[in-house]
């Protein structure tokens, strides 16, 4: 009868490599299931912002509406429409509360901001609509795009004054091409809103 040495058993040597196999492959599979988390690193994908600014802690409710050249509004009404995202929906005064905790603070600025996250080559129509006049005072609005992607850049600028309720301005309508270069036409004022008002 021979005697079997366990120093030099290969089955036990066999399973203790397998479940050494499995460990490895599940550590591996856990760390691409959670990757690390980066703090402060956030990848929002987007080519162009459009930012409208009004001044802080008025009552008055300013909307931002954009075209795409297929004919996609975004809007409050629509906050994704496209590739054109409605990323901050400033209602004035309504909405500057918020709650962190049990504490209640107020947020003042007045600001719309829609994000463009791709290329659509084509025309594209900003528009700004006076949805609620609370003042009762002509509102001074700044309207800025930037292109982000491949970096910041400032590509308009301008400064408009909306003087009542139900008011509407068409700010500027530009020409993106397909590699997203940004083209700015002059144009009359053209109606984005559901209703039928004229621009001032």
């Amino acid at each position: 009868m021979i005697k079997r040495n366990s120093r030099f058993d290969p089955f036990t040597d066999l399973l203790f490599n397998i479940l050494l196999a499995f460990t490895f492959l599940f550590f591996i599979i856990i760390l691409f299931i959670n990757p690390i988390t980066k703090f402060g690193n956030i990848n929002m994908k987007a080519e162009y912002i459009i930012t409208v600014d009004w001044n802080d802690n008025l009552p008055d409710d300013i909307d931002l509406w954009v075209r795409d050249p297929n004919g996609e509004i975004v809007s409050y009404l629509k906050k994704d429409a496209g590739w054109l995202h409605l990323d901050r929906d400033d209602q004035g005064i309504i909405n500057d509360k918020v709650i962190i905790g049990d504490e209640e603070f107020i947020y003042p600025i007045n600001r719309e901001v829609v994000t463009l996250r791709g290329i659509i080559p084509g025309n594209y129509t900003v528009n700004l609509y006076m949805y609620d006049n609370k003042s009762n005072k002509p509102v001074n609005a700044k309207i800025t795009i930037e292109k982000v992607n491949p970096t910041l850049k400032l590509v308009f600028f301008d400064d408009v004054t909306l003087h009542n309720k139900d008011s509407e301005l068409t700010v500027v309508k530009f020409r993106l091409d397909s590699s997203g270069n940004f083209t700015q036409t002059i144009t009359d004022n053209e109606v984005l809103t559901p209703y039928g008002l004229e621009g001032i």
